[in-house]
Order: structure tokens, then sequence, then C-alpha cells
């Protein structure tokens, strides 16, 4: 009676050994076995014939013995595909492959191989982190070319990229056009990079935008050619510039102050706002220090330079030029401000007047002749135009 029972314990006891088998190949491999069937043992009788494992037993018997073609499969083998992809050899390490995305290439490594310092590559990394999508670190990419391609060395190419941080997303077809024009103004190697360096704005600007101040400049202040390159040379600020403010800058020390054109570039006038050249120079004047030259050019006393004027600290100015103490500068840049504000509003009056009474261009006509009688060549700076 016990041989059933005897035989089912039997045949539970080698099915649990192949299925350890199975499982113990597929810890060495590496691979993902099947969880064999569990067979299930039925209690017979001693007559029953059926003790012999079944067809259906020896399939799953089968299937559970590992055969030649899954027993090569769980060994690992170093030519498999799979083994490759997922241990990646040193060599391969920072390479670039056709199809890769952009932002795999601007790793720490790929920075440190231009050149930055590990804090520097550090910090790139980051930026370029933060940007999310393979065109933005692309648009990176291209920046850093164009950049050390115009000659900046790394850590000159991160303080521009610190100043102007919209240089990350600007195309090359744009950089490129708008570093040529630069070269085509006059800005020659040496000049151009330090332009880019203490201005990268620069390279920000359209060159529909730089080509309109440039003739603005040489139209209307009738600056020479080899004037208006120093002047985006020496202030390349001045490209976004009002033009408005920037005719009347010229205007008010042309006029005003009787200085010219040569004097202008020299002093390097288009780095400072007009307040700041206002309140010195009236500050100098009503103190008795400057007079306006007359139509010859002549004044009774000897005023200042222009780079006197501008290019010297608070202190110098006011103990060596104006012969003044701060306190008294302070009231009077106050007392101008309001004076100024009042004359704009007023000329804003005027201007709304002026709009509605002359409407067809035979008014305009007399009022340019009108302007001729009082002002002459000043007519321009008498009707101080804003935009």
């Amino acid at each position: 009676m016990n041989t059933p029972v005897a035989g089912c314990q039997v045949l539970r006891c080698s099915l649990r050994g192949l299925a350890s088998l199975a499982f113990g190949a597929g810890q060495h491999g590496g691979c993902l076995v099947r969880r064999p069937v569990h067979a299930s043992c039925r209690l017979v009788s001693s007559t029953d014939h059926s003790l012999k494992p079944s067809s259906s037993s020896f399939s799953t018997d089968h299937s559970l013995k590992p055969s030649s073609s899954t027993d090569h499969s769980l060994k690992p083998s170093s030519s498999s595909s799979t083994d490759h992809s997922l241990k990646p050899s040193q060599h391969d390490h920072g390479k670039s492959y056709p199809g890769q995305p952009v932002a795999r290439e601007l790793s720490v490594r790929s920075f440190l191989d231009m050149g930055f310092t590990d804090t520097q590559a550090e910090l790139l990394h980051d930026t370029v982190s933060k940007a999310k999508g393979s065109a933005a670190a692309q648009q990176t990419l291209t920046s850093l070319t164009a950049l050390f391609v115009l000659g900046l060395n790394p850590s000159s190419v991160l303080k521009v990229l610190e100043k102007c941080p919209e240089l990350h997303h600007i195309k090359e077809s744009q950089l490129t056009q708008r570093i040529n024009h630069l070269r085509k103004l006059g800005l020659v190697e040496g000049s151009l990079q330090r332009v880019v360096a203490h201005y990268p704005q620069i390279l920000t600007v359209p060159v529909k935008r730089v080509k309109t101040v440039v003739l603005f400049i040489r139209e209307k202040c009738l600056f020479t050619v080899q004037q208006v390159a120093e002047i985006i040379r020496d202030s390349p600020a001045v490209v976004l510039e009002d033009l408005g403010q920037l005719e009347y800058k010229f205007q008010y020390v042309f006029f005003r102050m009787g200085v010219k054109q040569a004097e202008m570039v020299k002093s390097k006038l288009f780095r400072f706002p007009l307040e700041e050249v206002r309140c010195r120079h009236c500050f100098l004047e009503r103190r008795g220090l400057y007079q306006t030259p007359d139509k010859k050019g002549q004044t009774l006393i000897e005023n200042p330079k222009l780079s006197q004027i501008l290019h010297t600290d608070r202190e110098t100015y006011l103990v060596d030029i104006a012969r003044g103490t701060a306190e008294e500068y302070d009231t009077f840049g106050k007392m101008m401000a309001r004076e100024w504000q009042e004359e704009e509003r007023r000329e804003r009056d005027i201007g709304a007047d002026s709009d509605d009474d002359y409407d067809d261009d035979d008014n305009e006509d007399e009022d340019d002749e009108q302007e001729e009688e009082v002002g002459g060549d000043k007519r321009a700076y008498t009707r101080k135009r804003k935009s």
C-alpha cells in the first residue's frame, strides 16, 4: 500500500532536484529562467498502472532539463552583443557617435577637454543641464565654438557667458553673421575680442539694428567711417541706445560745449549717460569755469577738456576742476533734475501743439525757416527731438 506514496515522494524529489538545477544555471548565467510547472501527484490504488509519469509529465520533465542550446545561452559569453551593450569599454567614454544626443557630448569630460578647469567645467555642465532638450545643448556648443574660434581663452569664454547668458540660445548662423559684420565695420583682430569680452551683448544685437545705428551716427552726427569704428570699439553699448537720446547727446556736446567730433571720440563720450554729461558741464558753467565757444571757437577762459570733465572720479572732479564741495554738487544736481523735468514737460506740450498746427508740407517749410532764423545750424538741437 505504501508503494504509491513512495512513488510520489520519489517523483517530488526528482522534480525539486531538476528545479534547483535549472535555477542554479539561471543565476550563474545571468539569464531569466521560467519557473517549472508544478507537477501534481495523485494517490492511486496498487492495481493502477498510471504511477509512471504520463506523457505530459515527461514533457514537463524535458522542459526542466536544460537543453544544449539553453545551456549555451546561460553561460556568459565575452562575444555576446548584450554584454557589449551593457558594459561599455573605457575607450568609448566621452566619445560621440552619429545619432547620439548632443547633450551627451557636453559632459564634464567634454568641457575639461576644451581647456576649462574642474570648477568651470562643473559650472558649465550645470548650466547646460538646466536647459532642457538637445537643441539647447547644441546652441551652447555652437556659442562655445564661435567664442573659441574668435580667439578667447576658456576663462574669458566663461566670463562672457556669465555676463550674457543669452548667448546660450543664439544660432550658429546668427553668431557668424554678426561677428563678420563687426569685422566689416573695422574691428580688427584684438579689438573685436576686447569688445566681445567687455560687452558680449553686442552679439545679441541683430545686424539690421547695428547698421541702422551706424548709418545714423554717420549721417546725423557726421562722424567718419574710422570714427564710427572707434565709437563701436570704445562704446559698444551705443548700438542699443535710443536714437533720439543719442542725437541729443551729440548736439548738446557739439553746440553747448563746443566740442568737435574728434574730441568726442577721443574722450569716449558715448560711454556716459546724458544726465551725467549735462550735470558736470552745467555745474562748471554756473561757477564760471566753462564757456560756450563763439562762432570762431574762441572763449574768454580756458575750458577744461571733455576727457577731464568725464573721466575723472567724483572727488578729483570736485577738487581739481569744479573747485566745489560734494554738498554743493548734490544740491545742484537735484535742482537741475527738477529743471530738466519741467523743460521736458514744456517741450512735450509744445510738440503736441505743433502736431495739431502743422499738418501740411508748406507749414513745415515755414517752421524750418523760422528755426533757421533762431538758431542757424543749431536747428536740430533747439527742437530737441526724442523718440
